[in-house]
């Protein structure tokens, strides 16, 4: 029996079997709850769910979705801590299953399933590659005068003097489409020109074939995996959408292969010079992570500033604020040392990330026996942090549906007496985002840049989030930039 289990007597702690949640029937779990029409939960509202669910079980949720594989819905902090020192050497996931049997039935372009569900030894050996000049400050900060050139060319071409959007979501996908290729493979697309906007150009397509694929994730990992055995119609979308940003990423390769030998790790000018520089990655290795920077990188950066832009341009008093702290900025070119002084900047973004993560929370495969709110855990079970549902509870933040940047400033009391695991927008821990650094400093940049521009004005009703794999704007993101004299 674990350490942690000898701190409680036999009458305190209570039996897996106990913890309470929805009803599991035999052969469909609780599949039967999230139907359309009928069922009490969505699969596309995860957070409603996890409300739902705490309100009536309690902080601790017992749910078998699929029959026979055992989950906790993980509420309070303490909690929350307790899972991430559970998770041992290898923090094991589940989820991105379907992409993963996609990868490894494909073993002469993959040498795994990926950095998102490999797990292990293999998992460690990629990761601890594949994150050296991605999550490294220097290298993050060598390309801020690359992020800067790319966001005031959207800002000139895409915003102008004036401009209302009925829907600016598009327009954010295109600027980080643009971003990452620059970064990751020194590549432009020039995704801002008239000839790109079009549905069939190239930046059209990457970007439709990034959502429908991340779209197919939730719904495979989820439901009934009859994909194992025979290519349902959704795992055809699933294969279809990546087979199109795997052979992208080939002819990105492909065009940087011919300068690998003369390049050294530390002059390669972009993420993929670095890694085809690194001895200790294969190029199955390389595919794998230059689909996932195209998968990934494009909807997580996007629906994050929709959502910051919403709380901004709904906040007169907060928007204010942060343009009296960027107004000196010289036609809006950010710094390093603009970026790293300015702490309502840094604010307004962990308060976006609050109310508005890009994730309910994550997943983890406890390595270790466990107690969570009183409550037995054997190693082995699958337990998903709710964050984004403890980030609006009112015992742990004063007004939570209220966005309050200030709360995050070190002259506020309150920060003192938050706890480090509910606000976890990019996971914790050895598992954490790979890409943090890099999503932040663009997040941080793009909305100083745009404040010290315009006065930003919301025209749409009360959004949310919708799960699709990542939260998403549940309604168009419609939004007036008006030019400051």
């Amino acid at each position: 029996m674990s350490k942690r289990l000898l701190c409680h007597t036999t009458s305190t702690v209570k039996s897996f079997d106990q913890i309470p949640g929805p009803k599991s029937l035999p052969l469909i779990g609780t599949l039967h709850k999230y139907l359309p029409f009928i069922g009490e939960y969505q699969f596309d509202r995860l957070h409603w769910n996890g409300l739902k669910k705490y309100r009536k079980y309690g902080p601790l949720v017992k749910e078998e979705i699929v029959p026979g594989v055992s989950l906790v819905w993980v509420f309070t902090p303490e909690d929350i801590e307790t899972v991430y020192r559970c998770e041992g050497r290898y923090p094991e996931r589940r989820s991105h299953l379907a992409l993963e049997k996609y990868r490894l039935d494909r073993p002469e372009v993959y040498s795994t399933g990926g950095l998102l569900p490999t797990n292990g030894k293999e998992w460690c050996r990629i990761r601890s590659e594949l994150q050296k000049g991605f999550s490294e400050i220097k290298h993050v900060r060598s390309h801020l005068d690359l992020v800067n050139q790319v966001m005031d060319e959207f800002i000139e071409l895409r915003i102008g003097q004036r401009a209302t959007f009925q829907d600016f979501l598009p327009e954010l996908s295109r600027l980080y489409l643009e971003i990452m290729c620059l970064v990751a493979f020194e590549k432009r697309l020039h995704s801002f020109t008239a000839d790109q906007i079009s549905s069939q150009s190239l930046s059209s397509k990457l970007i439709e074939a990034a959502y429908t694929a991340n779209s197919c994730v939730l719904k495979t990992d989820n439901g009934p995996q009859l994909w194992r055995k025979f290519d349902t119609p959704l795992y055809k979308k699933l294969k279809m959408a990546h087979g199109f940003i795997e052979e992208q990423a080939l002819k990105f390769i492909s065009q940087k292969s011919s300068r690998v030998a003369s390049v050294q790790t530390n002059q390669a000018t972009s993420l993929l010079e670095n890694y085809l520089a690194n001895p200790k990655l294969s190029r199955r290795d390389i595919v794998g992570m230059s689909v996932d920077i195209l998968l990934a990188g494009i909807d997580t950066s996007a629906y994050t500033t929709c959502f910051l832009l919403y709380h901004i341009s709904r906040s007169a008093s907060a928007q204010q604020r942060l343009f009296s702290a960027v107004k000196h900025l010289k036609r809006g070119s950010v710094t390093s040392a603009d970026y790293d002084g300015c702490a309502y900047a840094k604010a307004v973004l962990k308060e976006t990330f609050r109310l508005s993560p890009i994730s309910v929370g994550v997943g983890r495969i406890l390595n270790k026996e466990t107690v969570l709110s009183g409550y037995h855990v054997p190693a082995g079970t699958l337990a998903v942090t709710q964050n984004q549902v403890s980030c609006r509870l009112s015992q742990y933040f004063p007004g939570p549906d209220q966005f309050i940047p200030e709360r995050w400033l070190r002259e506020d009391p309150a920060k003192q007496c938050v706890s480090p695991y509910l606000v976890l927008p990019f996971g914790h821990g050895p598992r954490t985002c790979i890409a943090r650094r890099s999503a932040e400093q663009n997040l941080q940049v793009l909305i100083m840049k745009l404040v010290n521009r315009y006065q930003i004005k919301w025209h749409g009703s009360i959004m949310d989030s919708k799960s699709l794999l990542i939260n998403r704007p549940d309604q168009p993101v419609t939004l007036e930039f008006i030019a400051r004299e």
